[in-house]
């Protein structure tokens, strides 16, 4: 692995934060700050907007100014996002918090391209070993993002855990997430280097948006990370909610269980990347969605604490899977001058269809409960599986 895989690494390790960290706070911080309960999960699925709407501008500008401008004007943001957040905490205001996890999602969407511009660094048969060695930053961040929450009691008006579960209680965690994004920018600033761009010829052929999503190997590459993120979204967004004031668990309970869910979806990294090259990206993506099967299964079996930590574990597991071997097989189907187009578009279907299932995880819980959700995921594991089948016999299509 090349510097700028290490560098993009502790850089994702600290600016990843954010998203684990509003994954555990938004949904309770808007059940308080919220004046309909309906909307309690609408910070946390306008963060997945803000990463939807923003991925195709980040990729292009990518492409025009070079990607480490970006990733540092994306770590500024940042800063300036946890601001407008724990300005917005201390003023109890839901609309404020509401932007500040919109603008949070655009920075993440930047953040997503670290794993391109991680493979563009490195040798096209070690691709899937980049991939899956930007996802172990995760690790870090699954830990450290809920866990600024309790180092954040500190910092807060608030004195004890109990006390600091008050959306006030919450401002200090922001506080430590802007310094995470002052860490990652400077990372990127001394360390990070963009690798040359392809050179284009006169004889290129530019396809469309329906061209290129018309080829079976991407449809399935885009495929396997949309239902991936669609199904983890969809279970992970209302978990919180589910856990902490339907059913009552603790916020320690709860953190314990968003902790180890966020774990298990970045620790397989460490062989997810050398089993898609032994086992190949479509046994891969059969695991991952027989995992999801498992989990789904647990899940809807009972609601106990337990069930909800091996159902998350396992969700967790499941899109590593899907989304180390969709992201590793996607560049094996674009030609070089495609790279930003492709990669920008690959996100933007990924993520808005997470930002779809975020905004209706909350409504579909409120309205049917866990069992209902757990029924709506059914068909979306069902559209991958198509995918694959789709793939098995088109596959002797010539790969780009």
């Amino acid at each position: 692995m090349t510097q700028n895989v290490w560098i993009l690494m502790l850089a994702q390790a600290f600016a990843m934060c954010a998203a684990p960290l509003v994954v555990f706070v938004g949904g309770l911080i808007g059940k308080q700050l919220a004046s309909d309960s309906s909307l309690a999960t609408l910070p946390l699925a306008l963060m997945v907007v803000g990463t939807a709407l923003a991925v195709y501008p980040a990729a292009s500008l990518a492409k025009k100014w070079g990607r480490k401008v970006v990733f540092l004007s994306a770590m500024l943001l940042g800063i300036l996002a946890a601001s407008v957040a724990v300005l917005s905490l201390q003023a109890s205001s839901f609309v404020g918090f509401v932007i500040a996890a919109t603008l949070i999602g655009m920075v993440l969407a930047c953040i997503q391209q670290f794993r391109f511009a991680a493979m563009e660094s490195v040798a096209p048969d070690l691709m899937p070993i980049a991939a899956s060695r930007l996802l172990l930053a995760g690790m870090v961040a699954a830990y450290l993002g809920p866990e600024l929450v309790t180092i954040g009691q500190s910092f807060s008006e608030q004195g004890s855990y109990t006390q600091g579960s008050h959306a006030q209680g919450f401002s200090g965690a922001f506080y430590l997430l802007g310094g995470c994004f002052a860490i990652a920018f400077s990372l990127i600033l001394i360390g990070y280097k963009d690798a040359p761009l392809a050179q284009g010829s006169q004889h290129e052929v530019h396809r469309s948006f329906v061209e290129i999503l018309s080829h079976p190997g991407i449809l399935l590459a885009v495929g396997s990370a949309t239902v991936g993120y669609a199904v983890m979204s969809f279970m992970m967004t209302a978990t919180p909610i589910s856990m902490h004031e339907i059913n009552h668990y603790s916020l320690e309970e709860t953190k314990w269980v968003i902790q180890s869910h966020i774990l298990a979806m970045f620790a397989p990294s460490l062989i997810s990347g050398w089993l898609v090259r032994r086992l190949g990206f479509v046994t891969m993506m059969w695991m991952g969605l027989a995992i999801y099967v498992i989990c789904l299964g647990i899940a809807y079996w009972d609601q106990a604490l337990i069930h909800y930590w091996v159902a998350l574990v396992l969700l967790g597991l499941g899109w590593n899977f899907l989304f180390v071997s969709g992201t590793a097989l996607l560049p094996q189907m674009y030609q070089p001058h495609e790279a930003h187009q492709v990669q920008g578009l690959n996100d933007l279907v990924v993520f808005s269809t997470q930002a779809v299932a975020s905004l209706g995880s909350g409504v579909v819980l409120l309205l049917f409960g866990w069992e209902g959700m757990i029924w709506a995921a059914v068909p979306m594991v069902f559209i991958q599986v198509a995918l694959l089948l789709n793939w098995r016999y088109t596959s002797s299509i010539k790969v780009l």
